[in-house]
């Protein structure tokens, strides 16, 4: 090459924006073994410098096909499979599944305390899951004290639901009929516990974060989506309010009882990073005035329907009564048997609405479980958060979303 001589310079990962301008671009995968994906997620990002010029979010990597397996079992063993999604938020899945079952069978009324203990547990589950996205986005952004704190908050609810099933995280303690067993001497006094800890500690999480500088810096004017895209892309939860969309299903579509309590629904104004942390902050002091209702109105009485063909007869009855023994066995080894139909149930979880669509041929299984899953359609709005901000914020962008790959990728 001669000195002043022309020449043209071909690099092999650019695109051409028009004839003129040639852009430098990378591609890279983040996952899906990136621990800040929260999960097996794979994002495909193409890079400009530091700015994100494309995401392409690419699941499948914990497909654990929940809902063809629920197709094989009876309804009544199908429940625990739901505890496998939300595995943050059992209980909401439970309550979901129940819901719709019931609807199926035909079943308009609940006993009261089988209402109020729903309501309360999950309610609980809602601050429980709020904890985890706390701690784990914080921790995302360098905030490593909220982890530990978060963490802490949580073992005392995760206590509670010990003391109610036996089991601290795939409790399949909320089932078609009511609950699987009466709550236990001393369910007052340790919710009571947490209801006098919790409202200070929620405190400290304000004065660690809400105000602090950093937080401020990496959240706020990060990754935001408008309330018109929120809709446009299925949006729900906190993800849909922090866009300023008042739209909660416990209070358009009241479910197991929401009615009778007072709560409200925080909503934010700019749909980014700090808006979906603040309505998550105020949906936990909501969560809270609802567990105090709960607990204050908890009636007495059975804990689940009297129809002993759909929930189990008391083990002292097995041991006793031939009537009681048949039924046992025949629910346990055959299920029961909704008319022929179709249902669809939505609930509030954590991560937003979450639907059941069951169809009923007449057998003692499913003929078909789908699942409207909030983590899903959250997820689905990623790219259009993150393109055209930095990289560090597809990080922050992430863990305001707050998806579980296990609902995700059923």
């Amino acid at each position: 090459m001669q000195l002043g001589e022309q020449t043209e310079l071909h690099i092999t990962d650019s695109v051409q924006v028009d004839e003129t301008t040639r852009v430098d671009t990378m591609t890279i995968n983040m996952g899906p073994q990136h621990p800040s994906t929260h999960g097996v997620l794979r994002l495909i990002l193409t890079l400009e410098g530091e700015t994100v010029v494309k995401a392409v979010p690419d699941i499948g990597y914990l497909h654990t096909g929940i809902e063809k397996t629920a197709e094989s079992k009876s309804y009544f063993q199908a429940l625990v499979v739901t505890d496998r999604m939300d595995y943050l938020a059992p209980l909401s899945n439970n309550l979901g599944y129940s819901l719709a079952v019931e609807k199926l069978l035909g079943i308009e009324e609940m006993p009261p305390k089988a209402v109020y203990t729903r309501v309360l547990l999950v309610e609980l589950q809602r601050i429980a899951s709020h904890l985890v996205w706390l701690g784990t986005s914080a921790l995302d952004l360098g905030a490593q004290s909220m982890f530990l704190y978060c963490f802490r908050e949580r073992e005392m609810i995760l206590d509670i639901f010990e003391l109610v099933s036996g089991v601290r995280l795939m409790t399949s303690y909320i089932m078609p009929g009511g609950l699987q067993a009466d709550l236990p001497p001393g369910f007052d006094e340790k919710v009571q516990e947490f209801l006098n800890v919790f409202p200070e500690r929620l405190r400290e999480y304000h004065t660690l974060l809400t105000n602090n500088q950093l937080w401020i810096e990496r959240t706020k004017g990060v990754a935001p989506i408008s309330a018109k895209e929120a809709i446009a892309w299925g949006c729900s939860g906190p993800v849909l309010r922090g866009s300023g969309v008042a739209w909660d299903v416990r209070k358009m579509f009241p479910y197991s009882g929401y009615e009778q309590f007072d709560f409200d629904i925080p909503v934010g104004s700019n749909g980014d990073v700090y808006d979906r942390y603040l309505v998550r902050m105020l949906e936990m002091e909501e969560s809270l005035k609802i567990v105090r209702q709960a607990l204050e109105g908890m009636p007495d009485g059975p804990y689940q329907i009297s129809d002993r063909k759909i929930v189990p007869p008391p083990k002292w009855a097995v041991a006793t009564n031939m009537e009681a023994l048949i039924h046992h066995f025949k629910l346990y080894t055959e299920g029961y048997r909704p008319p022929k139909g179709e249902v669809y149930q939505r609930i509030e979880s954590p991560k937003g609405e979450l639907g059941f669509y069951l169809v009923s041929d007449g057998t003692a299984r499913p003929y078909r479980m789908h699942v409207r899953a909030p983590s899903f359609a959250n997820l689905e709005a990623l790219p259009k958060m993150v393109e055209g901000q930095l990289l560090s914020d597809v990080i922050a962008a992430i863990g305001s979303i707050d998806i579980v790959l296990g609902e995700v990728d059923r």
